[in-house]
């Protein structure tokens, strides 16, 4: 038996329309569904981006709290996006400024050596980072 990808990625949001349009604008992910349960306990949106063969699912649950995400709690800590070289990363850095995301410049990676690595949050605090590793894929940690 194997695993040979990732198929998607779902993250709980507290307002899905709006985190829909974030991702859309800043990091330039489209709209490729919707799907709301009949109880109408939950609301998702499917997301794509042309550079990224995994679909990001945001998430909005009718019992959420107001809490925003933190990642010291169990669960996700953080989603990481590979950028080919440090070039295009220092474009997302004015990407990220052109639309007021406030982030930490490209900095090495904790734990690849060589990499650099643009650490920023969503609406609803979840920490996402773009990583030009320059090698293998790996990951900042």
């Amino acid at each position: 038996m194997t695993i040979n990808r990732i198929h998607h990625l779902g993250l709980t949001v507290t307002d899905v329309d709006a985190s829909a349009r974030w991702y859309a604008a800043v990091l330039d992910f489209h709209r490729v569904g919707d799907y709301a349960s009949p109880d109408g306990t939950r609301r998702k949106v499917f997301m794509r981006h042309d550079g990224f063969a995994v679909r990001l699912g945001l998430c909005q649950h009718a019992a959420t709290g107001p809490d925003r995400f933190e990642e010291t709690r169990a669960g996700l800590d953080h989603v990481a996006f590979a950028v080919d070289d440090a070039d295009e990363l220092r474009a997302w850095e004015s990407r990220l400024r052109g639309h007021d995301v406030h982030y930490t410049p490209a900095t090495p990676a904790n734990t690849l050596e060589g990499a650099l690595v643009v650490v920023f949050r969503d609406p609803d605090n979840i920490q996402l980072e773009l990583i030009a590793d320059g090698a293998d894929g790996g990951v900042s940690g």
